[in-house]
């Protein structure tokens, strides 16, 4: 398996080293709390999505580049607003104070709000606009937001926890994927390919997160709540299997994207 971490670094690094081009850079409290949330670390996995694809299907990594910029800012602002006291109620993200902790509920609110209207800022392309707004909006993010708020404290199906899934987790790393091939100019079956493989990936995402966390969200429905640990543990691997084979005329074994499946089911944070 190709050092899946390593690879990610290096994506992250070439986000990382973009993003003072995108970002404000005066001295405002919500200027400071949108680069707080966008500089706050974590893998970098859905723009990494975006620039694997791109470079997978033969583009210029630097044409996917705003786009894979765009994506983080989704990603950041809906993490802000998670961790507000009226959704999640988190005091720390990645063990850091939360943004509301750190420069309060009304800034961190305006923060998440700039960086969703930012992304779109990096958009030249309509289809990408379209592609980003229906993963962000009411068919994509929040209405998986708002299932797992009907969710909590109630016994759900397996159908049920699926299309929660797909649209909170999994539609934004499906957006990731597409904007990764739109920006190589992927012919159809190739999108197709990447549509499966992110399908399976949102799905698998956000399993091993459950896993992750098992015990520790009493309400919440997760795999975990419906399946059990072991039943869970094989259903990730039957995901990451599917993953695997829909990508796999493409990307083979030692490849990123083959082997990023594999990696989710044994990290550890």
């Amino acid at each position: 398996m190709r050092d899946v971490p390593s690879a990610l670094r290096t994506y992250a690094k070439r986000i990382e080293s973009a993003l003072p081009d995108f970002l404000p850079r005066g001295d405002f409290p919500v200027e400071q709390a949108i680069r707080y949330g966008m500089e706050a670390g974590g893998k970098r996995i859905r723009p990494a999505l975006v620039m694997a694809f791109c470079e997978l299907f033969g583009g210029d990594i630097e044409q996917a580049l705003p786009l894979a910029v765009a994506i983080e800012m989704v990603h950041s602002y809906s993490l802000i607003h998670d961790d507000l006291p009226c959704m999640d109620n988190d005091d720390f993200r990645r063990g850091r104070p939360s943004c509301h902790k750190k420069f309060g509920e009304a800034v961190a609110l305006l923060a998440g709000d700039a960086l969703l209207t930012g992304a779109f800022a990096c958009m030249a392309n309509s289809e990408a606009a379209r592609i980003l707004s229906h993963a962000a909006g009411i068919h994509g993010m929040i209405a998986g937001q708002q299932l797992d708020l009907l969710y909590e404290n109630k016994t759900v199906t397996r159908a049920q926890l699926e299309d929660m899934n797909r649209k909170k987790t999994g539609a934004l790393l499906l957006a990731a994927c597409l904007l990764g091939c739109l920006a190589a100019d992927a012919d159809a079956p190739q999108t197709g390919a990447a549509a499966q493989y992110a399908n399976s990936l949102g799905l698998l995402f956000q399993l091993t997160d459950d896993l992750l966390d098992a015990g520790e969200e009493p309400g919440k429905a997760t795999w975990v709540s419906l399946l059990g640990l072991e039943g869970a543990r094989a259903e990730a691997q039957s995901l990451a299997q599917s993953a695997r084979d829909a990508i796999a005329p493409y990307a083979g074994p030692e490849h990123f994207l083959y082997d990023l499946p594999g990696w989710l089911i044994v990290r550890d944070v």
